[in-house]
């Protein structure tokens, strides 16, 4: 379970603690903001606007109420109560593709120690070229990985949400089904990265991490 936990310290100067610039704790917690309303939209049309199940219900409803109404009807309310829904989803999905986006400019105006990249492949080189740290090393390149493919899944859940979005607009778009699919599963791939994010988290504090939670939101100051 170590390799999913985050450190702390920082893997080329094991005595300091991470630093995380302003930047990065605003794009990391809006970006969880967003990430969490976006599945509760899923889960919601999922379960309690179901259409098939609430257009059963709306037409009862009315019939107790002495108004009659056609299935096609309770349907078309039903479904209309759904498509609110998924608008805001849609918004959701707009708002991550800005933070993704924003992300990636970041990393070119990061301070060069706070890159993404340059921590990856230097944490890589520190477990290749030295024995000093190098479980440390080993686990930070590991952490960073999971993390890379976190990144890559976020790009093909904006790419394939903005194909759906755009997809009346675009007949092109519309005869390719693959990305309803690929979309779909990149969602659970998300939610597979969360719960190994928290439990990691979790872990770390409570072992020799603690503090990495509030690391991103002072930015890392010694304690």
């Amino acid at each position: 379970m170590t390799i999913i936990e985050p450190n702390r310290r920082d893997v080329q100067h094991p005595q300091e603690i991470k630093k995380h610039s302003s930047s990065i704790r605003l794009w990391h917690w809006l970006n969880a903001i967003v990430i969490t309303g976006s599945l509760l939209t899923v889960l919601l049309n999922s379960t309690l606007l179901k259409t098939k199940k609430n257009a059963v219900s709306i037409k009862a409803n009315l019939a107790s109420s002495g108004v009659t109404v056609t299935d096609g009807q309770a349907r078309s309310v039903a479904h209309e109560l759904s498509d609110k829904v998924w608008m805001l989803h849609t918004y959701f999905g707009y708002t991550l593709a800005a933070l993704l986006l924003f992300r990636l400019l970041l990393e070119f105006f990061q301070q060069v120690d706070q890159k993404f990249i340059r921590k990856l492949k230097s944490a890589y080189h520190q477990y290749q070229t030295t024995k000093k740290q190098r479980e440390l090393a080993k686990h930070e390149f590991w952490v960073k990985t999971i993390y890379a493919i976190f990144y890559l899944m976020l790009i093909t859940m904006a790419i394939t949400g903005l194909c759906l979005a755009f997809e009346d607009d675009v007949p092109l778009l519309k005869s390719i089904h693959a990305f309803r699919q690929i979309h779909a599963f990149t969602m659970y791939l998300i939610l597979a990265f969360i719960v190994i994010h928290i439990a990691g988290v979790f872990l770390a504090e409570r072992k020799d991490s603690q503090g990495i939670v509030s690391d991103m939101i002072n930015g890392g100051k010694e304690s």
